[in-house]
């Protein structure tokens, strides 16, 4: 069935019929549909890269292995997609790849994509002495990156920041926000980095 279905996706002559079969794909939930969705990402229609993503956020962890190798290095409108769907599956096999496309990526699309996604890994699939390290790996990287020069990156940045305060470092990364409070520009950013600085410090006294 899923060969039909990806034929139905080669096939379409239509951006609207090109959707529908990508949506038909994605909810096939089979391995085999992986490589199709992948190369969708890359297809410049909006509204079927945001169906492959799906499709591979609900495959999770057997698409990680695909998705990273067959990241795309040129067209960074297909990379921005992929590395949603790596930051949506939040395995931590993905560090490395959504650290590196948080701090380095010229696209700002895939450095916010990656911020956000670094403080959701799942820290419960770490060892606690692994954990620690990838955790001071992450903090590191997003204190880098809530200085980047594009808004929106620094904004996904303090959301990375408020998930994985959630796990560890909850004082320090609050120490960290009143700083950049102090020197923040962007009314939004400053507003974002108060709601979490906030919510840190209602954690905190749980």
């Amino acid at each position: 069935m899923s060969e039909s279905l990806i034929q139905a996706v080669e096939k379409a002559s239509s951006s609207e019929e090109l959707v529908k079969a990508v949506w038909a794909l994605s909810r096939s939930q089979s391995e085999a549909a992986i490589p199709m969705l992948i190369k969708v990402l890359g297809f410049n229609n909006p509204g079927a890269a945001i169906a492959a993503v799906e499709g591979l956020v609900q495959l999770g962890d057997v698409a990680v292995p695909t998705l990273i190798s067959d990241l795309d290095g040129y067209d960074y409108g297909a990379r921005a997609w992929a590395i949603r769907a790596l930051s949506r599956i939040k395995h931590p096999q993905t560090l490395e790849i959504l650290l590196d496309a948080a701090t380095s990526d010229f696209s700002l699309s895939v450095r916010r994509g990656a911020a956000k996604g670094l403080g959701e890994l799942r820290w419960d699939q770490l060892s606690p002495e692994a954990r620690e390290r990838v955790q001071q790996k992450v903090l590191e990287a997003l204190q880098t990156v809530a200085k980047d020069e594009e808004w929106i990156v620094r904004y996904a940045a303090i959301v990375g920041l408020e998930s994985l305060a959630r796990n560890a470092f909850a004082e320090e990364i609050r120490e960290y926000l009143q700083q950049r409070l102090g020197v923040e520009a962007d009314l939004t950013v400053r507003s974002r980095i108060q709601l979490t600085f906030d919510f840190i410090g209602k954690i905190g006294n749980q």
